[in-house]
């Protein structure tokens, strides 16, 4: 099978953005603006381009397996983890909907907390029309728990740093949840940020993952970089 011709400086790009691999995980940290998988758009999307890059990387002549366990939004960067057989696609699954993928975030958020550290715990109603999710006072039908923990990590001049620990893959559940308690993240107009950012993103990074390893069974960190883009964020 062939896979398009990457320039050098895609390859390039895409090797740095390497956080880990084995022969069976690989996990990348994702720009603003990819797509993890294909959609109506028909734009290029993240799994695609990494199997054209190992591609070439491994002189492969015939077609890369590539599988997507999770998803990560158009406009969030960050961790994003690949499996390289399908046996490790399999299991990933089921770690993933059973919970034993931890993951963290970072939000550039609006607002700051009023306390430093809680527990939010939300029914959610996505609209598929406009494609968001509102949190619902009352359980209703549809409506999906939603449950994560943050806390406050520290301000810029103008915004103010949370990390999420996720606890449920819900639709647009960091987004919402922290709109709902006035942490509107930046740039992101559909849940009442003020301005958009420049690359069109939103201000919310897949920080880190903690997992045991599918097959070798020896448990992973991985931490990925935030963009430079987030003026005033530095490193704790």
């Amino acid at each position: 099978m062939e896979y398009r011709e990457l320039t050098d400086d895609e390859f390039r790009d895409l090797e740095s953005r390497i956080l880990y691999e084995d022969n069976h995980i690989m996990i990348v940290n994702k720009k603003v603006g990819e797509i993890t998988q294909g959609d109506r758009t028909g734009d290029e999307c993240l799994t695609d381009v990494y199997k054209a890059f190992i591609a070439r990387r491994d002189l492969k002549p015939g077609k890369v397996f590539l599988g997507l366990p999770h998803r990560l939004d158009r406009p969030v960067s960050g961790i994003c983890i690949l499996a390289k057989t399908g046996k490790a696609l399999e299991r990933l699954d089921e770690m993933f909907r059973t919970s034993q993928v931890h993951k963290r975030y970072w939000a550039l958020c609006c607002g700051k907390p009023g306390q430093p550290k809680g527990y939010l715990e939300d029914w959610l109603v996505r609209n598929e029309k406009q494609n968001k999710t509102f949190v619902t006072k009352t359980r209703r039908e549809g409506a999906k728990l939603a449950k994560l923990n943050y806390e406050y990590l520290y301000s810029t001049d103008r915004y103010h740093l949370l990390e999420v620990e996720l606890l449920t893959g819900r639709h647009h559940q960091i987004r919402c949840q922290l709109s709902n308690i006035g942490c509107v993240i930046k740039g992101d107009l559909k849940y009442g940020a003020p301005r958009s950012n420049p690359d069109g993103g939103i201000c919310l990074h897949s920080r880190s993952v903690t997992f045991v390893h599918p097959v070798k069974k020896e448990e992973i960190t991985v931490t990925a970089p935030f963009p430079e883009s987030w003026t005033g964020v530095h490193e704790i």
